[in-house]
Parts: structure tokens; C-alpha cells; sequence
């Protein structure tokens, strides 16, 4: 990128977001410990979730209409035309000021806004592009089934060709933010004849097509951000079909790589999210130190900024289309470090992690994420080894693909799906 281009668009947008947002901390050229920012970005909704979805996307138009939302995107869809790299660094800005969280709009931007631009035709890429990045459309993905999570490509939802249309019948399962979308990536099954990974269709699914049904489901935590969609004989226009037909799997691969990389890569400032959750226990709190969990609490850290700087650069690489399969180590890290920095904090709290006054536990959203007890993190730390991908599969991603070690047998890779066991 011309340093010149960054330079210029950094000053311009810096003086949008100065005059249009509150700074959250002043920085300073020298790291001072202790001064961070514990803001996370998270899609179950505090307050009135509609209040707030309402929130994010007037912010989202201010700053697309202004010139500094999309700086990547291609201009004649409504972007900047500039490095995409841009619209990462707009938003690592953006993190450094108060402005409604948007948070909610990761699947949209990071995983089918892309999905879009890459396999989308030129009608999709007009009608829907625009509209994405400027937040005007929330989006979720339709992927994962009751019985095809980790082996996604063994989905048994069905689209069946009828003149121009398609018809859907099937369900989804785990549907970030589908009670909220007005957008769904669907994949299905167009050819049964065929191995599974050769006979899938990507499509764009608006939610409030005739047949649809979302149930949210609740969670341990007392969340509801996941969904069941129940798709009844719904038509879908061929011209909302993402990719060739038979090329699902293709398009699906590419969404995937780029979530994974979303998961695990968002951008925060050094001791942001969890990690500033702990670090401020335990300066604050005398009573829970003790010199093995000074060492537990120093290899977070420094393994939380190793991850931080880590995701730094595959957001770059992301933004110049270099992201492969690599980013699958990204997430993985992410769902690891999680886990551990919320299971100490755990211990650290000891019973008073299980106070559900203070989680509270029975309203759920109206408490921030980080101001919720350590057995609220610790509880929704446990999806994360699942969503975008469990790290088992990206364990196996990571040795095969990017280790070049030797694959698992898969029996069932050549078979057409209709001869598959059930």
C-alpha cells in the first residue's frame, strides 16, 4: 500500500471519528501497564436488542456515507475503491472510540459480504454489496445441520430445480443472529448423484422468505444468539444462487477461512477483551495472588499479545487475498487462549464466580459481557472450540494443509451421497 494513500486516509478518518465519537483512552507512545481498554466485541445484545441493532447501523450509515466505513470495497458498489487493507485499519481505529458496538455485523462483513464479491454475480454483487458493508442488512449463515456440523459436507437439506426457482426444504442449526438477519448464505444439497462435496449450492436466502421458521435457542448462559431455521418449500429465484451450481463447497471453504480469520482476529488494543479482564484481577485483588498464578496469569498475557500481533498480520494478509488455510490456526488459538484465561479467572474468584446476582443470570443481556461474573465468561468461553469451525477439524486442517502431513482415510469421499449410510 502507498504510504501516502494510509497516511491521508488515517488523518481523514481520524477526524471523522474525532468529530463524530468520544475517544475511549488517550494513548501515549509508551506502553503503560495497567491502562487498556476491556472492550469486547460480542453478538449477544445488551439492553433492547433492537435499540441496539438500531444503534450500530446509524452509526454504520454515518460512517459509510462519510467516506471511511469501506475504503477496500470496489467503487462501483459503493466502496472507496482504495488498498483493501483500509477497512481493517479503519476499524482498529474505530475500536480506540465509543460507538455502538458492531459486533453484530462480523457475519456480513467478514464472511458473506465476501463470499459475495468473490462467487456473487453482477447482479448480487449491486444489489446486495452496497447494503451490506453500509450495515443496512444484518446477515447470518445457514450452513450447519443437526446431523452435519464438523462433517458440513454430509448436509441433507435439499433444493430441487423448478423452471427459474429453486425449492428448499430442510434445517439449519446454530444460526448466529438469524432472529435478527435479513439475510441468510445458504448452502443445500442440488445433486444427489454425486460424492457430498460435489453436489452443493451456495444461495442468498432473504429471511423473510415464505417458508421460513427461526427458533432462537437459549443457551447455558441464558443467551439466545444461535437459531434453528426450519425451511419449508421455499422458493429461492435462480439469480440469488452464489457461485455455480455444484460449487457450494468451493464457496462454503472460502466463507469459512474468512471467519475463522474474524473469530480470532478482531482487532483490539494490546490487554483488550479477556486478557484485561485478568490482568486487572490481579493487580486489583491482593487476596488472590500467589506465585503460581503469577506465572499462569504472565504466560496469558504474553501469549495474548502473541495472538493480538499474530492476528495484526493475517488481517493484512486478508486483506490482500492471501488468507489460506493457515487462518484456521488463528481461530484455534483464539478458542484455546480463551478457554484458559477464562478457566483461571475462574479459579482465581473462586465461589464467588457462581454469585448469580451477579451474573444475572435470569436477564441475561442487560449486563456487558465483561462486567458479567467469571462464570459467565467462563460458560460462553466453552463455544468457542465450536463456532466457526471445532478445533478439531482445524487441528486436522492445520497438519494436513498447511504441515503437509499425511490425511486422515475418508471412506466416503467418493461415494455419490445418495449411497451413503444414514
Amino acid at each position: 500500500m502507498d504510504e501516502q494513500v494510509r497516511q491521508e486516509f488515517v488523518q481523514r478518518a481520524t477526524e471523522f471519528l474525532e468529530a463524530n465519537a468520544t475517544r475511549r483512552v488517550e494513548k501515549s507512545d509508551e506502553f503503560v501497564w495497567g491502562e487498556g481498554e476491556g472492550h469486547v466485541r460480542l453478538m449477544s445484545a445488551e439492553g433492547d436488542p433492537d435499540a441496539r441493532i438500531a444503534a450500530a447501523k446509524a452509526w454504520r450509515a454515518t460512517a459509510f456515507d462519510a467516506g471511511v466505513a469501506w475504503p477496500g470495497g470496489p467503487a462501483e458498489y459503493g466502496g472507496g475503491g482504495l488498498d483493501p487493507e483500509l477497512d481493517h485499519l479503519y476499524r482498529e481505529l474505530e475500536a480506540d472510540f465509543e460507538v455502538p458496538d458492531q459486533g453484530m455485523f462480523g457475519v456480513a462483513w467478514d464472511m458473506v459480504g465476501p463470499a459475495v464479491d468473490v462467487h456473487g454475480s453482477e447482479d448480487l454483487k449491486r444489489r446486495y454489496l452496497g447494503p451490506i458493508y453500509r450495515g443496512d442488512l444484518l446477515c447470518s449463515q445457514l450452513l450447519s445441520e443437526p446431523e452435519a456440523g464438523s462433517d458440513l459436507a454430509g448436509l441433507k437439506t435439499r433444493a430441487v430445480k423448478d423452471g427459474d426457482e429453486w425449492v428448499v426444504n430442510g434445517q439449519k442449526v446454530w444460526n448466529s443472529y438469524a432472529h435478527k438477519a435479513q439475510i441468510g448464505q445458504l448452502m443445500a444439497r442440488t445433486d444427489p448423484d454425486v460424492p457430498k462435496h460435489q453436489g452443493l449450492t451456495m444461495f442468498l436466502l432473504p429471511m423473510d422468505t415464505p417458508g421460513v421458521e427461526v427458533r432462537p435457542l437459549k443457551q447455558m448462559t441464558g443467551d439466545a444468539e444461535f437459531n434453528e431455521v426450519f425451511l419449508t418449500d421455499v422458493r429461492l429465484p435462480d439469480s440469488l444462487r452464489l457461485g455455480a451450481v455444484g460449487e457450494g463447497w468451493t464457496v462454503a471453504r472460502s466463507t469459512l477461512m474468512n471467519e475463522r480469520v474474524s473469530i480470532g482476529g478482531g482487532a483490539i488494543p494490546r490487554e483488550g477483551g479477556a486478557i484485561g479482564v485478568l490482568a486487572n484481577l490481579w493487580r486489583d485483588r491482593p487476596d488472590v495472588r500467589t506465585p503460581g498464578r503469577h506465572d499462569d496469569v504472565m504466560r496469558a498475557w504474553v501469549d495474548a499479545e502473541a495472538a493480538r500481533l499474530t492476528a495484526t498480520r493475517f488481517r493484512q494478509q486478508l486483506a490482500a487475498g492471501e488468507v489460506g488455510p493457515d487462518g484456521s490456526a488463528v481461530k484455534l488459538t483464539f478458542a484455546t487462549l480463551m478457554q484458559r484465561i477464562a478457566g483461571l479467572e475462574l479459579e482465581m474468584r473462586g465461589e464467588e464466580s457462581l454469585r448469580h446476582e451477579d451474573w444475572d443470570l435470569g436477564r441475561g443481556r442487560d449486563v456487558p459481557f465483561l462486567n458479567r461474573i467469571a462464570g459467565y465468561r467462563y460458560l460462553r468461553s466453552k463455544g468457542n472450540s465450536i463456532e466457526g469451525g471445532t478445533s478439531e477439524i482445524l487441528r486436522n486442517i492445520i497438519s494436513e494443509r498447511v504441515l503437509g502431513l499425511p490425511s486422515e482415510p475418508r471412506s466416503d469421499k467418493d461415494i455419490p451421497w445418495k449411497d451413503l449410510p444414514r
